[in-house]
């Protein structure tokens, strides 16, 4: 099966517009670049855009994953409670000329094609230092990922990354395990209770180049 990709709130917040458009919901994340793109001239895409990069779980109800409905005051009828504006596959609460459901297949909130992962709720940092060129970087990473995904995300900084071995304090760290499986805790809010700097003690992971050049 494939693995979980997980995705940090900070990540999110940086795709907010609408050429690169990433929300989230009921703990998954969604890339609604497609759609934005589709509709850039609908005037219903700005409740979505004004909220690009953020959050939407307050617009859908965790027991059935659909938006949430109320009483409209006008009609009496259950329909979407929309607190940011109608926005787009939404109905209009009076019939209208210009409206077909027949013209929405599927709601966009619906459609999986727009769903990239699952948002972290243990986003972390870690510090690794590349022991054969001395560089230091400081990574976020999710604490729900496994060492080889963390690894996929350090080949932003090493192309190489895979060519290498994972170690912390001197031991070889298990690859499908996460850290806090590893024994690597995430000690940031005791660090905060202490006052003291989380960034100057984050945890260090010293990558070896090996030798294995299939690997590359």
């Amino acid at each position: 099966p494939t693995a979980t990709r997980w995705i940090s709130a900070n990540e999110r917040r940086q795709h907010n517009d609408i050429t690169d458009l990433w929300v989230s919901w009921l703990g998954s994340v969604y890339d609604l670049t497609p759609l934005a793109q589709a509709y850039a001239d609908d005037p219903l895409l700005l409740p979505i855009l004004k909220r690009a990069g953020q959050d939407l779980s307050d617009w859908f109800d965790p027991a059935t994953s659909d938006l949430r409905t109320h009483v409209h005051p006008l009609t009496g009828t259950v329909a979407p409670f929309t607190p940011d504006g109608r926005f787009l596959h939404v109905p209009p609460v009076m019939p209208r000329a210009d409206w077909s459901s027949d013209h929405v297949a599927c709601p966009w909130w619906l459609d999986r094609q727009y769903h990239l992962g699952s948002l972290s709720r243990q986003a972390r940092h870690i510090r690794i230092v590349n022991t054969l060129t001395q560089q230091e970087d400081v990574l976020e990473v999710c604490g729900e990922e496994t060492l080889t995904q963390i690894q996929d995300r350090y080949l932003m900084v090493n192309s190489h990354a895979k060519g290498y071995m994972w170690k912390y304090l001197g031991a070889l760290l298990d690859m499908t395990l996460t850290l806090q499986e590893n024994g690597i805790p995430d000690e940031t809010a005791m660090l905060h209770q202490l006052a003291m700097d989380p960034v100057a003690w984050l945890p260090t992971l010293h990558v070896y180049f090996s030798d294995d050049l299939t690997v590359a």
